[in-house]
């Protein structure tokens, strides 16, 4: 299948596009970007043609499919012309900045009957996979909280040049994110706390900047659950050495994810902490997953329905901030 790349604004469209470029079932024709300089460099360094004409692209037929990887604030335009011009579609997260608008995609994307993922990759993960076969079996009991750390030093990392952090300054750009480390970085913990825990009920927030950059790079977010059970989602630009933690705690038992293991508790260990060693393969990269369900085999993951919930958890953290108050969903 032809793809396009439909943006390159985002830190990740370069490794999105290469694997692109290195699946079998998938050619990357063209690249287009608002910033014409931004983008003939990206195509240039993917080795495809610029394409400075976006309606160009969905009126192209030979282009099957496309990725999303515009300013978040730029989606909903992008993603009802991808459906309206029948192009599948893989989008980087969030959705969108409003609930209302993610609804408006969501029933464009569903009408267009197109295969449709947005980039959850945590999910493919083996020690994650395993954590959720083991929820999802009930030998931790029912689930009652639930902590996801997820950090990088994107915006404190010494850089050679004298400079700190190596994200680039439009990811601090509010109008262009919509927020900063928790709509970004954030989004991680957020979809994952849904795929464990379900529904949300109510959310709180509390938001700093450390570096001063004019959105917050600092983030916590609490979440209760339909169930009674309590999520935590941590995240931020601005810490270095303890990039990932995922913790659980049931009515049974217990289970930790750290440094690409998992440890756990239950009544089948006599309450002592093991770590599983049979983890399962690693799923396909979401991107990968995508191809396949456009050329017919298996399904498109994290759908369209996926992608408005995240957004839904986005609009009631960022409104608790703002506010000051519990939002109730």
């Amino acid at each position: 299948m032809k793809i396009a790349v439909v943006g390159a604004w985002h830190v990740h469209t370069h490794e999105y596009a290469t694997s692109i470029q290195q699946n079998p079932k998938s050619e990357l024709c063209c690249l287009w970007d608002d910033n014409e300089q931004r983008g003939r460099a990206m195509a240039e360094t993917l080795g495809v043609p610029f394409q400075p004409d976006l309606n160009a692209i969905w009126a192209d037929s030979s282009i099957d499919g496309v990725q999303i990887t515009t300013a978040t604030n730029q989606h909903k335009e992008v993603l009802l012309a991808a459906a309206k011009a029948g192009k599948h579609i893989f989008t980087e997260k969030v959705l969108a900045l409003t609930n209302e608008d993610a609804q408006e995609i969501a029933e464009a994307v569903k009408a267009s009957g197109v295969k449709f993922t947005i980039s959850y990759p945590h999910k493919t993960q083996s020690p994650i996979k395993a954590a959720k076969a083991l929820v999802d079996s009930g030998r931790l009991g029912q689930i009652t909280y639930a902590r996801v750390h997820n950090y990088h030093n994107g915006s404190v990392a010494p850089q050679a040049n004298g400079s700190l952090g190596w994200l680039p300054p439009h990811f601090y750009d509010a109008e262009q994110t919509g927020g900063g480390a928790m709509m970004d970085l954030g989004a991680h913990p957020m979809y994952t706390l849904h795929w464990f825990l379900g529904e949300p009920k109510s959310i709180v927030s509390q938001f700093t900047e450390v570096t001063h950059r004019g959105v917050e790079d600092n983030a916590v977010s609490v979440i209760e659950f339909e169930g009674g059970a309590i999520g935590v989602s941590e995240t931020g630009f601005v810490t270095d050495g303890n990039g990932y933690l995922l913790e659980m705690s049931g009515t049974k038992g217990a289970l930790l994810v750290h440094n690409g293991k998992l440890e756990y508790s239950c009544p089948e260990t006599e309450g002592k902490v093991v770590e599983m060693t049979d983890l399962p393969a690693p799923s396909p990269l979401p991107i990968h997953a995508w191809i396949d369900a456009c050329c017919g085999e298996g399904e498109a993951p994290n759908g369209i329905d996926d992608a408005v919930a995240l957004t839904k958890f986005m609009v009631g953290a960022y409104e608790s901030y703002t506010t000051g108050k519990k939002y109730l969903f």
